[in-house]
C-alpha cells in the first residue's frame, strides 16, 4: 500500500483518496517575475515524479499548478523594467514552461493564473466577510482575521500565543492583530487593480491559492504541495481561509518538498545565492540535473554543487550505458525488479531507493548482456520502463552517450582562462568569500582543471 508522509499529521499514512481510483492534487506554483532556479526545478520534477508514479499505479490523477501572476514583486519589476506587468509574466512564464520541458516535467491538467481567477477570489473574500472571518481595515484593504479560525497553526505545530510572543511586525493600526493576513490590497497609484466590493486593488497571495484550488478540484481534495518554506504561513492561511470559507475539510494530505541549498543556506533569490535552471542547463542536460534533483529523497535537503551533478552524470551514463545496442523489446521476463521499485516508490516516493534497484537492474543486464541476449533485451526494456516513471532514460542511448561524450569537448579552456579564474578565485579567497570561491574551483574542475593549493600559490593541470 503507498504510504505518504503528511505534514498536517507528522506521519506516514496508508493513501486513501477520497474518490477510489481518482486522485485530485493541486501544487502551489511560480511566481513569475524572473527566471526558474533550482529550487523552483525541485518542485517542478518531485511533483512531476509523483504524479507519474500515482498514474503508473492506475490512479486517475487531475494535476493542478498555479502560476502567481501579480503580486508586489511583479509590480516592482515591471517599473523598474518601465513595461506593463503582463509583458513581466508573459516572458517568465514561457521561459518556465520552456524550462520545465528541459526537465522532462509534464505540464499539469489546469494551469491557473491568479488574474483570470478574480471572479472566484472575490467571491471567497465576500463569503468570508459574511461568515465574520474577515474585515475592511481603516485603508480599504481587506484582512483575514486568523484568531477566528479555531484551528490555527495544526499544520505549521505553531500557536497564535507563541507568535505573537515572537513576532516582529510593526503596529498597523489598519490590522486589528499583526497576524492577520491580508485578502484584498487596496490599490496603489501606478499599480494595476481589478474592480471589487471594497474598490479597485488586487488579492493577497494566500487567497489565490484558496479560491484557484477549491474552484478547480472542489472544496475537499486529496493532496495539496508545494515547496516546505510555504508551509508557514502560507499553507497555514490557505487552510484557514479555504475551511472557513467553505464549512469543509481542505485537503487531506499535505507534501512539503524540502529546500536546495547552497552552502548550508536554502537557495532563494534574495539572498543571492540560487542558479537559475537557465545557467546550470549551459554545463548540463536537463535529464542530468533531473537525476540530480530525483537521486535525493523528496523530502531532505539537497546540497548543490558541480560535483553532485558530475556524479549524477556519470550514474546516468552508468544507466544508458546499460541500454546501449540492445533491441527494443517488451518487459515479457518475470522479474522481481517492478515489486522492488513498487515497494520503494510506495514508501513515500523513496526515489533513492528506486534508483538503487535501477542499478541493480543494469548490472543484471550488463551480465546477460552476452550470455543470453534476448533476456538481457527485456530486462533492459524494464529498465527503460522503470525509469519512465521517474522521467528518465527515454533518450536513444547511443545519442545520449555521444552527448556526454562531445560534453566534454565543448568545455574545453583556454590557458589564459584558467588563469583569469584563478585570479578572480584568488581574489574571492582575499575576501573570505569562500562560497565564490569553491563556485570558481568547481568550474574549473567541471571544464576539466584540477587546482593544487599549496604554500606557494595555486597550480593547475588538466584532467586526464
Amino acid at each position: 500500500m503507498l504510504r505518504i508522509y503528511n505534514t498536517l499529521t507528522r506521519t506516514k499514512e496508508p493513501f486513501k483518496p477520497i474518490i477510489p481510483g481518482q486522485v485530485r492534487m493541486y501544487v502551489c506554483g511560480m511566481t513569475v517575475y524572473d527566471y526558474c532556479h533550482l529550487g523552483h526545478a525541485r518542485v517542478m520534477v518531485a511533483f512531476d515524479v509523483i504524479v507519474r508514479y500515482l498514474r503508473s499505479r492506475g490512479y486517475d490523477v487531475t494535476y493542478v499548478r498555479n502560476i502567481t501572476d501579480i503580486d508586489d514583486k511583479i509590480i516592482r519589476r515591471a517599473q523598474e523594467n518601465g513595461e506593463d506587468f503582463r509583458a513581466v509574466t508573459e516572458r517568465f512564464t514561457k521561459a518556465m514552461h520552456e524550462d520545465a520541458e528541459r526537465l522532462g516535467a509534464l505540464l499539469p491538467d489546469m494551469e491557473p493564473c491568479a488574474t483570470e481567477s478574480m471572479e472566484e477570489i472575490i467571491a471567497m473574500v465576500e463569503t468570508l466577510l459574511a461568515e465574520g472571518y474577515a474585515y475592511v481595515g481603516q485603508n480599504a484593504d481587506v484582512y483575514y482575521d486568523v484568531s477566528k479560525f479555531d484551528g490555527y497553526g495544526r499544520l505549521s505545530g505553531k500557536r497564535l500565543d507563541e507568535l505573537r510572543a515572537g513576532a516582529r511586525v510593526e503596529v498597523d493600526e489598519t490590522k486589528d492583530d499583526p497576524l492577520d493576513r491580508v485578502l484584498w490590497k487596496a490599490t496603489k497609484p501606478g499599480e494595476p487593480s481589478w474592480a471589487s466590493p471594497w474598490g479597485p486593488g488586487r488579492p493577497g497571495w494566500d487567497v489565490e491559492c484558496s479560491a484557484m484550488s477549491t474552484n478547480r478540484l472542489g472544496p475537499h481534495f486529496d493532496i495539496h504541495g508545494g515547496g516546505a518554506d510555504l508551509t508557514f504561513p502560507h499553507h497555514e492561511n490557505e487552510i484557514a481561509q479555504s475551511e472557513a470559507a467553505t464549512g469543509q475539510p481542505f485537503a487531506n494530505v499535505w507534501m512539503h518538498n524540502g529546500h536546495v541549498r547552497v552552502d548550508n543556506e536554502k537557495m532563494s533569490k534574495p539572498l543571492g545565492n540560487f542558479f537559475t535552471v537557465r545557467e546550470v542547463l549551459k554545463r548540463y542536460s536537463g535529464e542530468v540535473i533531473r537525476y540530480f534533483l530525483v537521486a535525493s529523497h523528496y523530502r531532505s535537503p539537497l546540497n548543490y554543487s558541480d560535483q553532485q551533478l558530475d556524479a549524477a552524470r556519470e550514474s546516468l551514463t552508468r544507466l544508458y550505458t546499460a541500454l546501449r545496442g540492445l533491441p527494443v523489446t517488451s518487459c515479457e521476463t518475470p522479474n522481481e525488479y517492478p515489486e522492488r521499485f513498487q515497494a520503494a516508490m510506495d514508501d513515500d516516493f523513496n526515489t533513492p531507493e528506486a534508483l538503487a534497484v535501477l542499478f541493480d537492474l543494469a548490472r543484471e543486464v550488463n551480465r546477460l548482456r552476452n550470455e543470453a541476449p534476448a533476456k538481457a533485451g527485456h530486462y533492459a526494456a524494464t529498465l527503460r520502463q522503470l525509469g519512465e516513471t521517474l522521467g528518465l532514460l527515454q533518450n536513444d542511448p547511443a545519442a545520449y552517450l555521444q552527448a556526454v561524450a562531445n560534453e566534454a569537448v565543448a568545455t574545453w579552456i583556454s590557458k589564459e582562462e584558467i588563469e583569469r579564474l584563478i585570479l578572480e578565485r584568488e581574489s574571492a579567497r582575499k575576501c573570505r568569500d569562500w562560497a565564490a570561491a569553491d563556485r570558481l574551483r568547481g568550474e574549473l574542475e567541471n571544464r576539466g582543471v584540477l587546482l593544487e593549493d599549496g604554500a606557494h600559490g595555486t597550480t593547475w593541470r588538466r584532467k586526464q
